[in-house]
């Protein structure tokens, strides 16, 4: 495949990182304002880096546009007279919607839409992906291109403002937990590095027994509760004091917050 990602910032370098080491492309171009970032790049075969949008869209076949919502409209006046039918757009820009991509690019283009999270940089992202009519058939390509970094799923873009807030959100919602159980810890006797492993691997093990057994939650919590024993008081205080309620909560608020800015 030949591959461009316009904006190469923390984001794009995920990406390309995981295009590289998935040997996923015959030619990439990396594009940025100041390419200074990215000597690390020069010497890799087969990789061109360049401050030269066009150049890039002309050598690509699927451009990944990662750049801030703002920037778009001048990268698009900008590549827009270069895209041929041949192009598919991956757009990475978080609310960005097709429609908005078409207006400026031309309907007649494949265009798909994702939406990653920050694990990304670790190889761990939940990505969800959708597309026009057109770019339909280019899912495939993109769902590859992310399930080297992570997990994809494919979703109506109706959609994309709840993933925005489970996936990407979602990420300091966990930390958040993760962060509150060890801080129990420490209150509990723990020093707090010593806390924090503890809760991070406790974390890891219920992801994986979830995985592993393809189980619900429920089912893996009733094999941890024994009648009248410390796991389900613990359970049962939690939800006196309102941890599921809150979690769900939040997401409403932050499902809210993404639509009032999306209708600005």
């Amino acid at each position: 495949m030949k591959i461009s990602i316009i904006g190469t910032g923390n984001l794009g370098t995920s990406i390309a990182k995981g295009l590289l080491a998935n040997d996923m492309f015959t030619s990439l171009y990396l594009t940025k304002k100041n390419i200074s970032s990215l000597n690390e790049w020069q010497d890799i075969p087969c990789v061109s880096v360049t401050n030269d949008n066009i150049k890039a869209v002309k050598n690509s076949d699927f451009i990944i546009i990662s750049v801030q919502p703002n920037q778009f409209e001048k990268i698009a006046n900008e590549i827009k007279s270069s895209i041929t039918k041949r192009h598919t757009i991956i757009s990475t820009i978080t609310g960005l919607s097709i429609n908005s991509i078409e207006s400026l690019i031309g309907s007649e283009i494949s265009v798909v839409r994702s939406m990653p999270n920050t694990a990304i940089s670790v190889g761990k992202s939940v990505t969800c992906l959708c597309s026009n009519e057109i770019g339909i058939k280019q899912l495939k390509v993109a769902e590859a291109i992310f399930n080297n970094l992570g997990e994809s799923f494919l979703i109506e873009e109706k959609d994309m403002q709840s993933a925005t807030v489970l996936c990407a959100s979602g990420i300091a919602f966990w930390m958040r937990l993760i962060r509150a159980t060890a801080q129990g810890g420490v209150q509990l006797g723990f020093e707090s590095n010593q806390a924090l492993e503890m809760s991070l691997n406790t974390a890891l093990g219920a992801i994986s027994l979830l995985k592993t057994n393809k189980s619900h939650p429920e089912e893996e919590i009733d094999k941890v509760t024994t009648p009248s024993g410390c796991t389900i008081k613990g359970l049962i205080e939690m939800e006196n004091q309102g941890l599921s309620s809150a979690l769900i909560s939040g997401l409403e608020a932050s499902y809210q917050k993404i639509n009032n800015i999306s209708n600005q």
